[in-house]
């Protein structure tokens, strides 16, 4: 009996100790915790706070940088790369703040900040290709905004020229978004460079007509016309003998914005005028000899 009672003893002794190193195993747990949140809750709390404030800081400032921009003589091409360039390089400097603030070593946020570098580097393997080709065309400037280009086969004015692409409005109203790395690896025609554009306008007349008259017939209408530049002045040449008659060439300038408008109003002008004079366009003709 008295063993019996001395087991129940020992058992109730070892389950209060283990109760006891049970709660107090408890008891540091929550301790720890409740420490941990109290240290780096702050943290966090103000690292948000900073989060906030540091990127409505970087508001104000992009603010400011574009009125600069705008008031400044500064390229319309280069604008809108610098203003995000900047933009990126205070959100970076930001982000390196805040992980100060919440407790990550700087060093480390670097080198996290660098394998996600690489691995978006590795991911957008042919958009960095774009960036560069962008870099390139901000660089050495083969065009800018406003320019008519020709490239890949599409004709338009610049609008605007990103890090990664470059984005052209064409005459039919198109909005035409191409990668800057297309852009570069073709050829660029510039047709705003010199600031004017010949506008080449073949017609014919028959052999036997008045080439003298004809001639100046579509220069007086080409000198009439208020598109066309005087300055160069427009000529008219014989192109060619064709096999059906006589290949005459008017060659009238105009602004890159009237180019079209030359193109197909004054080409009308030129065959109206043609048809009052009774200039035919020239047919193809057969000669049919009778031997005897």
């Amino acid at each position: 009996m008295q063993s019996t009672e001395k087991v129940l003893d020992t058992a109730a002794d070892v389950t209060a100790e283990t109760g006891n190193t049970i709660m107090g195993s408890l008891t540091g747990f929550f301790n720890s915790i409740q420490e941990g949140v109290g240290q780096y809750g702050l943290k966090i709390v103000g690292g948000i706070v900073a989060l906030i404030i540091g990127l409505w800081i970087v508001k104000m400032i992009m603010k400011a940088i574009k009125k600069g921009f705008d008031k400044s003589k500064v390229d319309h091409t280069l604008k809108p790369f610098l203003v995000t360039l900047v933009n990126f390089l205070l959100k970076v400097l930001l982000f390196i703040s805040i992980a100060g603030i919440v407790g990550i070593p700087t060093a480390t946020f670097a080198a996290l900040l660098a394998a996600v570098g690489l691995a978006i580097g590795g991911a957008f393997n042919g958009s960095l290709g774009h960036m560069a080709a962008g870099v390139m065309l901000l660089v050495f400037r083969p065009f800018k905004v406003g320019d008519l280009i020709e490239t890949g086969g599409k004709l338009g004015f610049v609008k605007e020229i990103s890090v990664f692409v470059t984005i052209l409005e064409t005459f039919q109203n198109k909005t035409e978004i191409i990668p800057n790395g297309a852009i570069t690896a073709g050829t660029i025609t510039n047709l705003t460079t010199i600031g004017n554009l010949r506008v080449d306008m073949p017609f014919g007349i028959q052999y036997g007509s008045d080439i003298e008259k004809a001639k100046k017939i579509v220069l007086d209408v080409m000198q009439e016309d208020d598109k066309v530049m005087q300055d160069p002045a427009p000529r008219v040449a014989v192109n060619n003998l064709g096999p059906n008659g006589v290949e005459l060439l008017a060659l009238p300038y105009s602004t890159c914005d009237d180019y079209w408008d030359v193109y197909w109003d004054t080409r009308q002008r030129i065959v109206e005028a043609l048809g009052k004079a009774n200039y035919d366009a020239p047919l193809p003709q057969r000669i049919v000899t009778m031997k005897s």
